[in-house]
Parts: C-alpha cells; sequence; structure tokens
C-alpha cells in the first residue's frame, strides 16, 4: 500500500495545515471512517490503528455496543448540567466506583481535569485530614511522566516541549526518578500529601517499573499517611492484561479517562474512598459537562464491556503473541521492547532512522502507528485486535525495518 496526497487527502491536509494552529504534527493521512481496528481514509485507502486514539479507543472504532448506548441517549437527554440529577448518573457511579472497588466517584471530562482533581483532592485532604499547615501541601512526582497539559501539571513535567515557554510554574511538586524507591522515600516528608505516578509510563516509552516498585510505593505511602494516586489514564481499563495496570496493588486514588469514553466522548473520573473524596463539599470543585448523560450513558457501556472480562483476556493473549514477534526483531533493527498486554514501546535503532520515518514507512504499509522521543514507538491497538491483525502490523515493521 502507498499514500499519497493527490485525490482527497492533498486538500484535505492543506485546509487543517492552514487554519489549525500548528501544535501537532500528524502523518500525512485524512481518515474518513472506522470499524473495529481499521479505519479508511478518504481516498480509500485502509489502514490498521495501531495508536488507538492513545488507548481511548481500547474498545475500537464504533463498537456496536457503546454505539447503541449513545445513539439511544442521544434521543433522550444529553447535558443536564450539575445542578441537576439525571437517571444516568447515580447508576454510573455506583457501577464505576464498585470496579475499582471504592466507594465514591467524581466523574469529570478529559484526563487532564481527573488528574487536577485528584491533585486538589489531594492537598484539601493533607490540610483537612493529615493537618498539613496550609499552602504547604507537597505532592511527589515521577520524572519523565506525562499527566496531560495544563499549567500546574506541566509545571513538574521534565518534558522541555511540554514545559519550556509556559511559565511561571506552579510549586508544591518534587520530581524523582521513576522506579527509584529509595529516592521517592526521601522525598516525603511531613508536608507530602500524596505520590502521583503512572503505573506504566506511555509517553516516556511504555517503561514498566521493577516488580517491586509499585508494592514498594503502596508502602511507603501508608507507612506515611500519603495518599497514593495512580494515572491509569492511559493504561487502565484492559490495556494491560487487567482491568487496572496496578494490578493487586490498590491505590488510594484512581485516575481514569481516555477509553472510558469508548472513543465516542470524553470521560473521566477519579475513584477514592469517603475518608479522601469526602474532603469535598458543594461548591468547591465542578464541572458544567462532567458526569453529563451522554457520557454516564456510554461509560456504563464501557464498563459492562470490563465486567465480561473479555478485553482484558484478548489483551492478554494477543499481546503476549504480539511481544513474543516484536521480540524476534531486537538486534533486527529494534534495540528494545517493553510493555504489557497490547501495549509495546519499542527502540529502533537510531542509525536506521527516526521514530517518525518509521511511522511514515509504516503509513505507506497501511499501519498507523506514534513516535515519541526520538526513535522509540508506541504500538497500542484496540484491545479487540486477532493474531492475524498482530502479523499485519509486525510484517510493516519488519518490511520497514529492512528497508
Amino acid at each position: 500500500m502507498t499514500t499519497a496526497l493527490d485525490g482527497l487527502t492533498g486538500p484535505a491536509i492543506e485546509l487543517a495545515e492552514h487554519w489549525t494552529a500548528h501544535n501537532y504534527h500528524p502523518l500525512p493521512v485524512v481518515i474518513a471512517s472506522g470499524e473495529g481496528a481499521w479505519v479508511t481514509d478518504v481516498d480509500g485507502r485502509r489502514y490498521l490503528d495501531c495508536l488507538a486514539g492513545y488507548s481511548a479507543l481500547n474498545f475500537g472504532h464504533r463498537h456496536p455496543d457503546l454505539i447503541a448506548a449513545a445513539h439511544a441517549q442521544l434521543d433522550r437527554v444529553t447535558l443536564t448540567s450539575r445542578a441537576f440529577l439525571h437517571d444516568q448518573f447515580g447508576p454510573f457511579c455506583q457501577e464505576l466506583a464498585t470496579l475499582c472497588g471504592k466507594d465514591l466517584v467524581l466523574p469529570m471530562n478529559t484526563g487532564a481535569e481527573a488528574v487536577e482533581t485528584a491533585i486538589k483532592v489531594a492537598r484539601k485532604w493533607g490540610y483537612k485530614v493529615k493537618g498539613v499547615p496550609d499552602g504547604q501541601a507537597t505532592i511527589v512526582v515521577a520524572a519523565d511522566n506525562f499527566h496531560g497539559r495544563t499549567t500546574t501539571i506541566i509545571s513538574f513535567s521534565t518534558d522541555p516541549d511540554a514545559r519550556a515557554d509556559y511559565g511561571p510554574y506552579t510549586p508544591g511538586f518534587r520530581i524523582v526518578p521513576y522506579g527509584d524507591l529509595a529516592a521517592l522515600a526521601d522525598a516525603i516528608d511531613d508536608t507530602t500529601v500524596a505520590v502521583l505516578i503512572e503505573p506504566i509510563q506511555g509517553e516516556a516509552g511504555v517503561l514498566v517499573p521493577p516488580p517491586d516498585y509499585l508494592p514498594g510505593v503502596r508502602e511507603l505511602c501508608t507507612a506515611s499517611n500519603v495518599l497514593f494516586v495512580a494515572d491509569e489514564v492511559q493504561s487502565g481499563l484492559g490495556r494491560t492484561g487487567a482491568t487496572f495496570a496496578c494490578g493487586d496493588v490498590v491505590p488510594d486514588v484512581y485516575v481514569l479517562g481516555k477509553a472510558l469514553g469508548g472513543g465516542i466522548v470524553p470521560v473521566s473520573a477519579i475513584a477514592a474512598n469517603r475518608d479522601v473524596l469526602g474532603v469535598l463539599r458543594p461548591g468547591e470543585h465542578g464541572s458544567t459537562f462532567g458526569g453529563n448523560p451522554l457520557a454516564c450513558a456510554v461509560a456504563r457501556a464501557v464498563i459492562a464491556l470490563l465486567g465480561t472480562g473479555q478485553p482484558q483476556a484478548n489483551a492478554r493473549l494477543v499481546g503476549a503473541y504480539l511481544h513474543e514477534r516484536l521480540n524476534t526483531l531486537v538486534g533486527h533493527g529494534l534495540t528494545a521492547v517493553r510493555g504489557r498486554g497490547l501495549w509495546a514501546g519499542i527502540d529502533i535503532d537510531p542509525a536506521l532512522m527516526t521514530g517518525r520515518q518509521a511511522c511514515e514507512a509504516l503509513l505507506t504499509h497501511g499501519v498507523l502507528a506514534k513516535d515519541t522521543h526520538g526513535s522509540t514507538l508506541r504500538l497500542a491497538p484496540p484491545l479487540l485486535v486477532t493474531e492475524g491483525d498482530v502479523d499485519v502490523a509486525v510484517d510493516a515493521l519488519t518490511a520497514v525495518l529492512k528497508g
């Protein structure tokens, strides 16, 4: 397969380039439709989607159960604001809280909003429950993190592209190396209200921490009376082969988003027990669209899919096949493969090409992927892919690496 900028593709790209702020550098493809793990561009070319909207499309494009839930709700009511209740709200909160094993849920819209919510709740908990002096709360985070794009969040980013030229920055954060328990222990003191980490760092290249890291974080937080906040916006809801990437380690606060909206609407939330989320009172935090009827209806259908266990099982089984095939390319154009389930970070020999060049080459073979940081690619196809789909992706990568 080859891509071309003639037909409808070229004019569509030119239109977007002319009228859009250049905060992204998209691949030269213009998608017109999608179903399952495959999309079709405006000129009729088909591609295997190995990004899945950064995990927002865990259940594929236009999953019939999710589309049906959206259609049914569109015919009834789509927004009430939080000034009023609606009939989808209580059931959604109950079902998500049960999925997380927590008492309460606070719905928002985007992942960044959910992270901001977790930060605010952790600080308020620190002042009201732990007794940290007002204005002195600190939160420990990991280097190479990605938690969103708001001013507060980029204040503790170590990525110059995300952080540069947006100061002054929000204080109150301490950055330690990811996976380093000793450094984490040294950073915690009486002012620390939370440790905020990704169980697997996606933007950094799908970095999986040492096996003792998450249990160690849990132990340190418990011993120090500090909240363990797990940002599972990308890693959660089936991506790794389990409902949550934290696995058996239970954080105090789950931060969820992306896949919760089924690729249809932005839905995010934090889930925690009553002793944490109970610090909020009416008027102290909110969102007009957070927990709207359409979002709740779709998210309830997502939770029902996860309740079957099928997406998680497929992520484990097909994910194992993906990693098995990718590992055969180490030493043959790849220098490393990392990840878990249907999530892989692959490092291409930089002497061969950059990550961007690899993605452009994969595009010509009918595969959509995304680079990050030099010669690293992320592969995160929808959780419904088959071994045959994996063969398409890895065969294309093999051809690209051979030149």
